[in-house]
C-alpha cells in the first residue's frame, strides 16, 4: 500500500441512505484513509431511517485550504436533494472534478447530484433505477459501479461495499481493496 495519507470527505445531508454513506466511511477507515464525515446542515444529521450520525465538520466550517483526494456522496431521497439544493456542496463537487480529484456518488446522488453539473457529460455512469432521466448527456448503464477517470458511480444499497471497494482501488490500488474484501468475507 501506498504510504501517503489519502482524504476523502463524506457528505451527509439530512435523508441520506444510511448504508450508503456509512458503509464508505467504515471501509476507507479500514483501508488507512482519513474520513471527514461531512455535515451539510447539521452536525448532527438524521438518514432517511431516521438514524442519526455525529460529524466531524460541518460543511460551512471546511477550511478553504484543507487537501483531500475525494468527496463522496451518499444516494437516498431527500438526502441527494438536499446534497443539491446547498451551494456550498455544489461548488465543491464542481471544484474537487475540476482538480482531477475523484467524484464518487451512489443511489440518486449522480443523477440527481451530478445530473445538476456537466460532470457526466459523455460519460459512462449508473445509478439508481430512475434517477438517469436526470442526466442529458451521460450514458447510462446497468452495472452495479462504474468508473470513468476520476468519477465513480454506483447503483444504491446492495452495492455500498463494491463502490466502497472501488473508491479504495481508485484511491490506493487493487491489491489493498482485494485485501479489505476479503476481511470483510465477501464472495
Amino acid at each position: 500500500m501506498n504510504e501517503r495519507l489519502r482524504r476523502a470527505l463524506v457528505l451527509f445531508a439530512p435523508g441520506f441512505e444510511e448504508v450508503e454513506g456509512i458503509t464508505p466511511v467504515d471501509f476507507l477507515r479500514r483501508a488507512g484513509v482519513e474520513v471527514l464525515m461531512v455535515g451539510v446542515g447539521h452536525r448532527v444529521v438524521a438518514g432517511n431511517h431516521n438514524i442519526r450520525v455525529h460529524t466531524d465538520i460541518v460543511i460551512d466550517e471546511l477550511p478553504s485550504d484543507l487537501a483531500y483526494d475525494a468527496v463522496v456522496l451518499p444516494g437516498g431521497m431527500p438526502g441527494a436533494a438536499n446534497l443539491s439544493e446547498n451551494p456550498t456542496v455544489m461548488e465543491l463537487i464542481e471544484r474537487t472534478y475540476a482538480a482531477d480529484l475523484l467524484v464518487a456518488a451512489i443511489c440518486a446522488a449522480p443523477g440527481v447530484v451530478l445530473g445538476k453539473t456537466t460532470i457526466l457529460e459523455n460519460r459512462k455512469f449508473t445509478c439508481y433505477p430512475g434517477y438517469e432521466q436526470n442526466v442529458e448527456a451521460g450514458h447510462f448503464c446497468e452495472d452495479r459501479v462504474v468508473l470513468s477517470d476520476n468519477v465513480i458511480t454506483s447503483r444504491g444499497p446492495g452495492t455500498a461495499a463494491e463502490f466502497a471497494e472501488a473508491i479504495i482501488s481508485y484511491l490506493f490500488d487493487a491489491a489493498t481493496a482485494g485485501k479489505l474484501h476479503t476481511q470483510t468475507i465477501q464472495k
